[in-house]
């Protein structure tokens, strides 16, 4: 059994307020929780307009599904969302 662990850090330049920023991220970490089956959580920058940190965890029986899962998802946050990906980490523990 393995965890797969991400985190994006993403810039949505529209962004003018912390609720506007709150409404982006709720519907992110939903979309990504329905469709993979993941932890999902906003994990840092809450108070930061324009900056998006979004943690995301699963468990997996090996290292080929971690992989392809995390491409699946960073795929899919880079097609359902207006952000730029400034940063992802990957780590396999």
């Amino acid at each position: 059994m393995q965890i797969a662990a991400m985190t994006f850090r993403l810039h949505a330049p529209w962004v003018h307020s912390l609720k506007e920023k709150r409404m982006v991220v709720k519907s992110l970490i939903a979309r990504l929780q329905n469709r993979f089956h993941a932890s999902v959580a906003e994990i840092d920058a809450q108070d930061t307009h324009q900056i998006i940190v979004i943690g995301v965890a699963a468990i997996v029986p090996f290292n080929a599904i971690a992989d392809r899962l995390m491409d699946e998802i960073s795929g899919f946050i880079e097609t359902n969302t207006d952000a730029e990906i400034l940063d992802e980490k990957r780590e396999i523990r």
